[in-house]
């Protein structure tokens, strides 16, 4: 949908002043063909809307720190995932003892694996080596194995519970997915938005200056009508007043001019004194929404709305947990024990073995705060269907307005365009009719006012008119499809 947009670019150079972070993130990236390259450390000072979206995704503050909280976040689920992995304990201690019988030094050894599978049995087994060595009792040395099966019964029990975690870890990683690329096409949107508002400057500027010539021109003018005895000295004085009103507008759109390269340098993160000089062209062309269509598609795209409806999930899986945490605690237990232990002297040495089965129960009494979770996490589901409700509708509403606006900045465009060329023939008119002495110069200045003020129209309506394509991309979450863009988010 938008204008003007150009393939992806290649980045030579870039100033040592924009200090990019060390960490190794992967970065969006435009996946059209390179066509050109910009060569800042050449000193290009022109750069198309393409070039500027490119930058941005490489250097945008916003968009790295959310590459930077990925990482994070990543490792949040693949902690997630290896919860129904073999976990590995290594313990060891080694201490020397003193008492008033004897003193030695101990070394133990007990490493152990444990095992939860996705319908919450714990499966533990786990090796110790005792080694001993005192001074009248000797070399004392013992190893022993132990394996315990728990299975719950009641509360943990069953794979909807004991995969919870592991769901509630990947919806949230949906969440983070959809909350990155939001982040993105908010920094694209608001890239495009700094740099057309550079070229509005850059256009005033122009209008701005032409004015200045023209009235340039008919003090030229005046003078010779002057020199001719067909104008009186005195009226020379209103076009020399204009001049001087011309020149200020020209310093103010100078002015203006400089903020704003300043505000999408800031935005591209880039040296404050780079001179860089919007070159894309100011041209639009119609387009015609379907609004049923646009809200279908905002709904299967639309970050905000989609996150909504994976906060709905998240809610339900909460209050799964909750419940079961409020259960009692009822459990199958069974296991084995093995113990090795003899002396250096071969005295004492003995083998044994044991093993038991049985059933535990916990049962809290009193505790309200076994409920208070269950509580939380009902009132929650009940209000993420609220919000849902209510984002269903906010998001009908801000498509329909996005579509009628686009339409209306359209229409307002044409108006200005048809105001614009019947200003600047009106001007023209006039300014025949002052050379054959039948207008007055009050008259050239009065229309000449107000061709610049059609042309300044004309130029904030053709802005506006990007500037709603631009945020139906981002009303529908379509800004990285219309530019091509590739997350890289693996």
């Amino acid at each position: 949908m938008n204008n003007g947009r150009v393939a992806a670019i290649t980045l030579l150079c870039v100033f040592a002043q924009s200090g990019h972070a060390s960490v190794d993130v992967s970065a969006p990236s435009l996946t059209r063909g390179n066509d050109r390259s910009v060569l800042l450390s050449q000193q290009s000072t022109h750069l198309t809307l393409g070039d500027a979206v490119y930058l941005g995704l490489r250097n945008h503050r916003g968009i790295r720190s959310a590459y930077l909280q990925r990482v994070a976040q990543k490792f949040d689920l693949r902690v997630a995932r290896d919860a129904f992995n073999p976990k590995l304990l290594i313990k060891a201690k080694h201490e020397g003892t003193q008492g008033s019988e004897d003193r030695g030094r101990h070394t133990t050894l007990a490493p152990t694996v444990s095992l939860l599978s996705e319908y919450g049995t714990r499966l533990s087994t786990g090796w110790t080596r005792q080694l001993g060595d005192a001074e009248r009792a000797g070399r004392v040395r013992s190893d022993g194995l132990n394996l315990s099966i728990i299975q719950p019964l009641l509360r943990g029990a069953g794979r909807d519970v004991t995969t919870a975690p592991l769901r509630l870890a990947q919806v949230s990683e949906q969440a983070n997915r959809l909350n990155l690329k939001a982040s993105v096409s908010r920094a694209i949107s608001d890239i495009i938005a700094s740099y057309r508002e550079l070229l509005r400057s850059q256009e005033q500027l122009t209008i701005a200056q032409e004015a200045l010539r023209r009235t340039r021109s008919l003090l030229e003018v005046n003078k010779a009508l002057i020199s001719a005895g067909r104008m009186a000295e005195f009226e020379v004085v209103q076009t020399e007043a204009d001049i001087a009103a011309q020149e200020l507008g020209v310093e103010d759109a100078q002015n203006q001019l400089h903020i704003n390269r300043l505000a999408l340098l800031r935005l591209l993160a880039l040296d404050l004194s780079t001179p860089v000089h919007a070159s894309e062209i100011l041209e639009a062309s119609r387009v015609t929404i379907d609004p049923q269509q646009a809200l279908r598609l905002a709904q299967i795209q639309q970050p905000q709305y989609l996150s909504t409806l994976l906060g709905r999930q998240q809610a339900e899986l909460n209050l799964l947990v909750a419940r079961d945490q409020a259960r009692w605690d009822l459990s199958l237990v069974t296991g084995a024990n093995q113990f090795n232990g003899r002396a250096d002297s071969g005295i004492g040495a003995r083998r044994t073995w044991d093993s038991y089965a049985g059933v535990q129960l916990e049962i809290p009494i009193g505790d309200l705060s076994t409920r208070q979770a269950e509580v939380h996490a009902r009132v929650n589901v009940e209000t993420q269907e609220i919000q849902l409700a209510d984002a269903r509708q906010e998001l009908e509403r801000d498509v329909n307005n996005v579509v009628r606006d686009l339409g209306t900045r359209w229409r307002q465009y044409e108006i200005a365009q048809r105001a614009t060329e019947l200003s600047r023939r009106k001007l023209e008119i006039e300014r025949e009719k002052l050379n054959a002495g039948r207008s007055s110069n009050f008259q050239i200045i009065s229309f000449e006012g107000d061709l610049r003020a059609a042309q300044n129209a004309r130029l904030s309506a053709l802005i506006a008119y990007l500037n709603a394509q631009t945020q139906l991309d981002l009303t529908l979450g379509m800004t990285l499809e219309s530019w091509e863009i590739a997350l890289n988010d693996y």
